[in-house]
């Protein structure tokens, strides 16, 4: 690649194609920068690092200090996500690096409902055979009695972890449902009207029908649903994880689903999906070769946010909070 020159005007930015932007937002972004293309950070040079003012960091590549060191002209790292496992965010900001993120963006995340929904629909699929039953009828069968739930959701305790953004817009779901529900949040005194706190995460999988998980991914979150807080669960509960395969300990729920403790498990997020070459690997899950044999564990490939809507609002939020925070350094 041919080196640039100061006459460049517009601020140099670098966008990954895995990111995969849509298509007004990348028209946007080549509207008001200079941007360079790469498949993925593995592509990076020390030519388009020196250079680079801006880089949106995808999940999966840590932004770190060696990555911080080799961009000498970086003033912002930017990330269409709500959590930052994969920047170093204090060794940014001794650089004077902006860490551009969602994570604080409160009311516009309010308007951004998909993986609250998605979280409902795998409660659904999970309690009452969706899929099983599904598929029985593609082989040429119409029969219900082998798929009926265990119970009316309007009769069961729905227990939410973690009673941030996504956790009350869920509970707020449960609610509508007829569900008497509880929440568990250290961080979080005050719930709504119809919501009980419970004492400790304990407390919660002991106390409720269906366990839905909206805790963020830090390293003391890690492994949080433990042996120890899977033992605790109800028998015949359910559990959802929406939230980041991180905070589960795998080999515990398999566990806990042999046993017969949970009736079942839905999961959006896998331990460890965004390191490159996960997809190649799937099939050395655990979770993935437990589902080929039972029916009463549900994978889907991350969908919570993956509605069109919702990638091109969070984009261009992300695109719109660098460029103020490009105005406001520049006055």
């Amino acid at each position: 690649m041919p080196a640039m020159t100061n006459s460049i005007s517009k601020d140099i930015l670098v966008y990954y194609q895995i990111l995969s932007y849509q298509l007004e937002n990348l028209q946007r972004l080549n509207k008001e920068f200079h941007v360079i293309t790469l498949p993925d950070p593995s592509h990076d040079t020390s030519q388009i690092l020196q250079q680079a003012n801006v880089i949106l960091a995808p999940l999966g590549y840590y932004f770190g200090k060696e990555k911080i060191d080799a961009s000498p002209c970086l003033k912002i790292i930017g990330s269409n996500t709500t959590g930052h496992p994969h920047i170093d965010v204090d060794y940014a900001d001794k650089k004077g690096i902006r860490v551009v993120t969602l994570k604080d963006q409160h009311d516009f995340l309010k308007t951004i409902t998909s993986t609250a929904e998605l979280t409902w629909g795998l409660i659904l699929a999970v309690t009452r055979n969706i899929f099983p039953a599904y598929r029985d009828v593609l082989e040429g069968n119409w029969n219900r009695r082998p798929f009926g739930g265990s119970f009316m959701l309007s009769k069961k305790k729905l227990g939410v972890a973690g009673y941030g953004r996504l956790g009350k817009i869920v509970a707020s779901y449960g609610s509508c449902f007829g569900m008497k529900v509880m929440y568990y949040d250290p961080f979080v005194h005050d719930g709504a009207a119809d919501v009980v706190k419970a004492r400790s995460l304990e407390q919660l999988v002991s106390s409720t029908d269906i366990v839905t998980i909206h805790i963020p991914h830090e390293s003391e979150t890690e492994g949080l649903f433990s042996e120890k807080i899977f033992a605790a669960f109800q028998r015949g509960s359910f559990l959802i994880n929406t939230s980041r395969g991180e905070l589960v300990d795998q080999n515990a729920l398999v566990n806990c689903l042999n046993a017969g403790i949970l009736a079942g498990a839905a999961v959006d997020v896998m331990e460890g999906e965004f390191s490159p070459g996960f997809d190649k690997d799937i099939r050395q899950n655990l979770l993935w070769q437990y589902a080929q044999n039972n029916d009463n564990l549900i994978i889907t490939p991350h969908l919570g946010g993956s509605t069109i809507d919702a990638w091109r609002l969070t984009e261009a939020q992300t695109i719109n909070r660098i460029l103020n925070v490009m105005v406001d350094s520049n006055n």
